[in-house]
């Protein structure tokens, strides 16, 4: 299904340019059962979009998001112990819904991790929902649900979102590059998107090494992208640069990249080195997904992408002068499905298996 469709029903608010469909319905909807009138063409998925701070659930069919609800991950706890509420939230949004589990064509999850979407398991995983890899998902789903269960990178499924139903629609080459707590990244290539043999193609640009002596990195190495300007190591990063310059945090205060952007914007010497250090990281990071991929469209996302204002000209200005695109210009754009671009691009995987 391409496109947003509209719904035709008087009891539901007539969709408008400025919001999608899957906005609409969820807002509308939030506290209220969904009327059986609605009526659409594709069945409907159970998505599951495993973050690291909380756990995202809907129902969804093609591009809507029929109901939705979250709940905190307590990723460090492992997985199986979140089944239950997951469960139970399900059937929430089922019972919300009208619905029964035989009108539910399948299980998508998205996952942080490096997932062999053929055998449906997690190969790998860092720092959260360890006990992973030894869940088998599909003796969990047909168990609890009676349905076929699909698994995919949480990056990869949120680009598969975008590509599908936002600013990716119309494009067969594309990059997504999400800045937040690690930098995650994943590719479409002339209209299929990268997985690769192993399953690990364009998900690890976050891993591209940008400085040789740089920060050491949680995956082993040194100066990855994210080692070097994400959130989960900012910290160590601010502390890098404050013996250069005056400080603009108290002792106690945590940094985080909306007090170093304010801060930058009033031209406080610390948060300047420490924003343009990141900025120029994440340029570097875009460049070598533009030239290992060779995309039309490079999609930022993330929650750093709150200061979309200074990140977005930067990084098109260095992707202008040092692309080497000899056909033309990247086009660097924010992502426009910025919480539900996962559950979209995972349900998507379900209806087109």
């Amino acid at each position: 299904m391409n496109g947003i469709q509209s719904i035709t029903s008087p009891k539901v608010p007539v969709l408008s340019a400025e919001k999608p469909a899957s906005y609409m319905m969820q807002s509308y909807y939030s506290n209220k059962k969904i009327p059986r009138e609605i009526e659409m063409s594709e069945k409907v998925v159970m998505a599951i979009d495993l973050g690291g701070t909380q756990i995202k659930m809907g129902l969804v069919r093609g591009s809507e998001i029929i109901c939705s609800t979250q709940i905190d991950s307590q990723a460090g706890n492992g997985l199986r112990k979140r089944f239950p509420q997951i469960e139970k939230s399900m059937g929430e949004l089922l019972n919300r819904a009208s619905l029964s589990v035989s009108e539910i064509s399948g299980l998508g999850l998205a996952i942080p991790g490096i997932i062999d979407s053929v055998d449906k398991k997690i190969l790998t995983i860092n720092d959260k929902y360890n006990d992973g890899p030894e869940i088998d998902f599909h003796a969990w789903s047909s168990k609890t649900w009676g349905l076929p269960v699909f698994l995919e990178n949480d990056t990869r499924a949120a680009l598969l979102g975008e590509w599908k139903f936002g600013k990716g629609h119309g494009y067969d080459d594309i990059v997504l590059m999400n800045l937040g707590t690690g930098i995650g990244t994943s590719a479409v290539i002339e209209g299929k998107i990268l997985r690769g043999k192993h399953f690990q193609a364009g998900i690890l640009g976050g891993h591209f090494i940008v400085d040789i002596k740089g920060n050491q990195c949680n995956c082993g190495t040194v100066g990855c992208a994210e080692a070097e300007a994400s959130t989960w190591n900012l910290e160590q990063i601010v502390k890098k640069y404050s013996g250069h310059s005056e400080g603009f945090l108290s002792v106690s205060d945590k940094p985080d990249f909306k007090t170093i952007f304010q801060h930058a914007a009033l031209n406080n010497p610390l948060a300047l080195l420490v924003r343009n250090h990141c900025l120029e990281v994440w340029a570097a990071c875009a460049l070598n997904l533009v030239r290992a991929y060779d995309p039309e469209v490079l999609i930022l996302g993330g929650g750093i992408m709150a200061s979309r204002e200074v990140i977005i000209p930067f990084i098109q200005q260095k992707l202008n002068n040092d692309a080497w695109a000899v056909w033309g210009k990247v086009m660097v754009t924010e992502a426009s499905l910025i919480n539900t671009a996962a559950l979209l691009g995972v349900a998507s995987l379900v209806n087109n298996y």
